[in-house]
C-alpha cells in the first residue's frame, strides 16, 4: 500500500494543491517500509492525480481538497480522506493503520 501525503513544513499541508511537497510512504504487513519526500509538479487541473496514479498511489490522506481533485483522484481508484488535522506524515499513516484516524470538516469549498 502507498499513501500520498501533502505537506508543508514538514507537517499536512491546509490545501492538497498547494502544499510544498508529497509525502510517499510505503506500507507492508502495517509497517512503514519507505518514506520519500518530492516536490509536485506545478498546480494546474488533473496534474497531481495522474502524478500520483503513476506513482502508484493507493490513498491520498489531506487536509482540505477541492471536488474536481477528489473526482479525478476517484476515477483513478486512488481512496482519498479530507478533513484530518496536521500531524506529521508517519503519524498519520499509523493512525489510519490503527483505524484511528480522525476526520474532520474539508475545509476547500472550491
Amino acid at each position: 500500500m502507498k499513501f500520498a501525503i501533502p505537506i508543508t513544513g514538514g507537517k499536512l499541508a491546509d490545501h492538497f494543491g498547494h502544499c510544498e511537497n508529497i509525502a510517499f510512504i510505503k506500507v507492508d504487513e502495517n509497517k512503514i517500509k519507505n518514506k520519500e519526500v518530492q516536490k509536485p509538479p506545478p498546480h494546474k487541473t488533473g496534474v497531481l492525480p495522474q502524478w500520483l496514479h503513476e506513482n502508484g498511489v493507493n490513498i491520498v490522506i489531506a487536509h482540505g481538497m477541492g471536488r474536481n481533485a477528489l473526482g479525478l483522484l476517484g476515477k483513478k481508484g486512488i481512496k482519498v480522506i479530507t478533513g484530518i488535522c496536521d500531524l506529521v506524515p508517519e503519524d498519520l499513516v499509523m493512525s489510519y493503520l490503527a483505524d484511528k484516524l480522525k476526520k474532520g470538516a474539508n475545509i476547500c469549498d472550491h
